[in-house]
């Protein structure tokens, strides 16, 4: 059984007398273990797909089988059970809370898990921000802490209910190129030496160079889904009507 099975998803936004069709006819499959890139001009659809396959948003219509459950039928409150079970965010604005430190912010998510003693909310992410090699930084507030390691903080906040998949949005966007190399390092050995899936959303091709495959859109279709980062970037480059054959 694949990871995630994506099958003719669309998504439409009905904005009054506007209709916006943000995902059209994508289907795709993912293993457990796969790093995936997904690039796209502004508009293409990847922020969308990657909602839809964070259980943030519900198809209008397709399927979605995460981990063999269908996720298009699931209600708001099915779906935030199968976030919190599964699924780890990462954003580009790191989304910590100022007045909290390192370890408070990434306890966070354990508050809403049942069953989890304090004593276990501190051990889980203590573990977590040694894993990503802030455990000298527990007591540090975000003021204190440089860009890069906000990123890491908020990358072991998403960890820390041990999720399967990890998905990232534009995650080193307010990086410099230094931290950014960091930053996917980690994700890449997070993939490499843990089985994390990763899913992320990037304009940088540097970026997307480390992910293994990658997928492009374009008007809210799949366009391009390729291991080859050439065929990714001719792709994102094309015209519409001499996009290449998938």
């Amino acid at each position: 059984m694949s990871l995630i099975e994506l099958k003719e998803v669309c998504k439409i936004y009905d904005l009054g007398e506007v209709k916006v069709e943000a995902l059209m006819d994508a289907s795709l499959t993912l293993e457990q273990g796969e790093y995936v890139a997904l690039l796209g001009p502004s508009g293409s659809g990847k922020s969308t797909l990657m909602n839809t396959l964070g259980c943030l948003d519900r198809p209008t219509s397709g399927s979605y089988l995460l981990a063999g459950e269908e996720v298009a039928t699931m209600s708001r409150d099915e779906r935030a059970r199968i976030r919190n079970q599964r699924i780890g965010f990462v954003f580009q604005n790191f989304n910590l809370l100022a007045r909290t430190t390192a370890l408070d912010n990434v306890e966070l998510p354990l508050l809403y898990a049942r069953g989890i003693s304090a004593a276990e909310r501190h051990r889980r992410a203590r573990e977590a921000l040694d894993l990503v090699a802030l455990a000298d930084r527990l007591d540090h507030h975000p003021s204190q802490l440089s860009g890069g390691q906000q990123q890491r903080v908020a990358i072991a906040r998403s960890l820390v209910n041990r999720p399967s998949i990890l998905m990232a949005d534009e995650p080193t966007g307010n990086l410099d190129s230094k931290t950014s190399r960091e930053i996917i390092g980690l994700f890449r050995r997070l993939n490499e030496e843990n089985g994390l899936t990763v899913i992320l959303v990037t304009h940088d091709q540097h970026v997307a160079r480390n992910a293994k495959r990658k997928i492009v859109l374009r008007d809210g279709r799949v366009v391009a889904d390729t291991l080859n980062l050439d065929q990714a970037l001719q792709a994102l480059q094309a015209e519409p009507e001499d996009e290449p054959a998938r």
